[in-house]
């Protein structure tokens, strides 16, 4: 008996979550992919903190939900695993094409991505594939995909793109030797583009940093 796997290509449809209206006294506009475990609309609320006129946040959702705990009542969602990544890879960033196109985000904004956790890798990869520009990419408590390389990033030097990566000094899933072989990773992928920043905590998103780094936008005005 011999199996066969076999692909096919077909329409689907998924979900995204916004937070503020975006009008003409919006001056930042977030892109925030979640982590592992998250659904779009409860991530977003982490962002309520900031100044609701003048920042609209754009968060897209995982495809992949699931139950978490044993007692099927709570949802979470993933990004990606190791089983055909490359093809979810591609069907992930075509997605996230939609919404950046359906949000038709004009060029007079800021633009900040942002990826906390699995949504590092999610936030690397379609910034690197795609060519997405933006004054700020944050990549928080995650690591960043292998394949990529320093060419895939040249062309921050356009608009001097600031990189902030940042760490909590306990986090169960970056460990030293793993925080060592990520800031390698940094210093080779983005140069003078980098920031490492590094906060009291384990493996969380802390909102407070929201403003620190719109605060590198104003500095750059």
């Amino acid at each position: 008996m011999t199996s066969t796997e076999k692909d096919i290509e077909y329409k689907t449809c998924n979900s995204y979550s916004t937070l503020n209206t975006f009008t003409e006294k919006t001056k930042n506009v977030w892109f925030v992919n979640h982590g592992l475990g998250y659904l779009s609309r409860s991530f977003i609320k982490y962002f309520s903190i900031l100044n609701a006129d003048e920042n609209y946040i754009i968060a897209p959702q995982a495809p992949s939900k699931y139950y978490l705990g044993n007692e099927f009542k709570n949802v979470g969602a993933c990004w990606l695993t190791k089983d055909n990544t490359e093809q979810d890879i591609e069907n992930i960033l075509n997605y996230l094409d939609a919404v950046y196109l359906a949000e038709a985000i004009p060029k007079n904004v800021n633009f900040i991505t942002l990826g906390y956790s699995q949504g590092v890798s999610v936030t690397a990869r379609w910034v690197a594939r795609r060519k997405i520009e933006c004054e700020q990419m944050i990549l928080y408590a995650g690591g960043i995909p292998n394949e990529l390389n320093p060419e895939d990033f040249t062309f921050f030097d356009k608009k001097n793109t600031k990189v902030h990566c940042v760490y909590g000094d306990i986090d169960p899933y970056i460990n030293k030797q793993r925080l060592g072989f990520e800031i390698q990773r940094i210093e080779e992928l983005f140069g003078h583009h980098a920031q490492i920043q590094h906060f009291k905590g384990g493996h969380e998103f802390k909102n407070t940093f929201l403003s620190r780094w719109i605060s590198y936008l104003d500095l750059k005005k």
